[in-house]
């Protein structure tokens, strides 16, 4: 849904909306690099594979088809094969075809994967913890939550018209 828009009809940021949507590029893109670092140091792990891991542990079964994966951590599904055999040459998911139509194919996290999320799980909410929740009130992360919530629920039915 892109549009071209000429420079008169733009609705152009006003000085607090450019400030606050920079502050929040830096500061995403700042704990998301820092949230990784830490993995990687401690445990080896990319915070895109922790994410995995722990949308895999919420599941029956710890396994989910990879189309539905994808679209839950919101990347593409070729990105999503590329990690998904990085982990699996590790021994953290394994792949298998689906029982129903035998087109889909099943990401299960494997019982390696699942103590490589118990050991983790700690330490990276710790990290979540050091760098975001307590670096405000119980306000502003209410109000964060509501807005990030408004931005995922527009973001992906856009999502999903644009696949459609």
């Amino acid at each position: 849904m892109t549009k071209t828009t000429s420079p008169d009809t733009v609705r152009w940021l006003t000085s607090d909306q450019q400030h606050a949507w920079r502050n929040y590029l830096e500061a995403s893109q700042l704990l998301m690099a820092q949230l990784d670092k830490e993995l990687r140091e401690t445990h080896q792990l990319a915070i895109g594979e922790y994410e995995l891991l722990v949308r895999l542990s919420e599941q029956p079964e710890h396994s989910m088809r990879m189309a539905r994966l994808a679209a839950e951590v919101a990347i593409s599904r070729s990105r999503l094969t590329h990690i998904v055999s990085r982990m699996e040459s590790r021994g953290l998911l394994a792949r298998s075809t689906t029982c129903g139509d035998g087109r889909g194919v099943l990401c299960t996290m494997t019982d390696a994967g699942y103590r490589l999320l118990e050991d983790a799980a700690p330490s990276h909410v710790t990290s979540v913890r050091e760098h975001f929740i307590d670096r405000t009130d119980d306000a502003h992360l209410d109000a964060c939550g509501e807005a990030m919530e408004g931005i995922v629920t527009h973001l992906r039915h856009v999502r999903r018209i644009d696949r459609e």
